[in-house]
């Protein structure tokens, strides 16, 4: 079983810069896909990127391509969101996921959030406009 931290959410203004990190605690984090999700308050939990194992191949919800680029360092066990150009809009709790990824016959992680298997507890980005 593996423990996700998230860190890195704060307060800031529209058009700025953050950097969310996501800590797993698993040795064997090359063998899970990985995802980025947000919460907006009043809404469902909705997809924002993943990543497959090896970290060559992401994909993006079009509300943040071009924006949020998702990257993971298999030696420390980390997975990355850094976010520019950020918007009121992208205010929420992120939380990062994890898929086992030989349960599935899958080649590429999901959007889904029913597919993956641990989460974190979430970190809190707000975007003051």
């Amino acid at each position: 079983q593996v423990q996700l931290v998230e860190s890195g959410g704060g307060l800031v203004q529209a058009g700025d810069s953050l950097r969310l990190s996501c800590t797993a605690s698993e040795g064997s984090f090359t063998n899970y896909y990985m995802a980025w999700f947000r919460q907006a308050p009043g809404k469902e939990r909705e997809f924002v990127a993943n990543i497959n194992y090896g970290g060559g191949v992401s994909d993006y919800a079009d509300s943040v391509k071009g924006r949020f680029t998702i990257s993971r360092d298999n030696t420390k066990n980390t997975m990355s969101l850094q976010m520019n150009s950020l918007k009121p809009e992208d205010t929420a709790v992120y939380y990062c996921a994890a898929e086992w990824m030989f349960g599935t016959t899958r080649r590429q992680p999901s959007r889904r959030r029913d597919e993956y298997d641990y989460w974190g507890q979430g970190t809190q980005v707000t975007v003051s406009s």
